[in-house]
């Protein structure tokens, strides 16, 4: 799971309950949207790029750790969970933290629709439709996140 570069973000971490995925879906691809710099979401002096959702998620790519993630009210989540976030090549897990994890962050700007954030091998997207996608593409590993419904894969 993706660990803070603050003392509450650990905090929160240490207090999350793992939630189980049960389908093999399969992620969107990221790549059909074009790049955007990352410089204007930088945020904890460069360590971390965030940005917001339409769905009122904080998402954060972790620049140091190779971790992505977000947190807030997951739309359609399983078993309530707030959080959703990955290390390196591993796949995402679902979990409920006792805090907003990420919003250690501050306050982020939106990612435009149709539009991909990208550091190494982590991209993120906002499809037409409002989903929220992340993934590493070198693993194929990361989620969406939509009222239709999220997942892991």
């Amino acid at each position: 799971m993706l660990t803070g570069l603050a003392g509450a973000a650990g905090a929160a971490l240490i207090a999350t309950t793992p939630v189980a995925w049960a389908d093999d879906p399969v992620l969107p691809n990221v790549n059909v949207y074009p790049s955007i710099s990352p410089a204007e979401f930088s945020v904890l002096s460069g360590a971390w790029y965030a940005f917001g959702t339409p769905d009122g998620l904080t998402c954060v790519i972790d620049k140091g750790r190779n971790g992505f993630g977000c947190s807030g009210a997951i739309p359609a989540a399983p078993e309530g969970a707030n959080m959703v976030s990955a290390m390196g090549a591993e796949a995402p897990t679902f979990a409920k933290a006792t805090a907003p994890l990420f919003e250690v962050a501050g306050p982020v700007k939106p990612l435009p629709p149709q539009t991909r954030l990208a550091y190494r091998n982590v991209a993120c997207a906002i499809d037409p439709g409002g989903a929220t996608v992340c993934m590493n593409t070198s693993s194929q590993h990361g989620f969406v996140l939509s009222p239709a419904g999220s997942y892991v894969a």
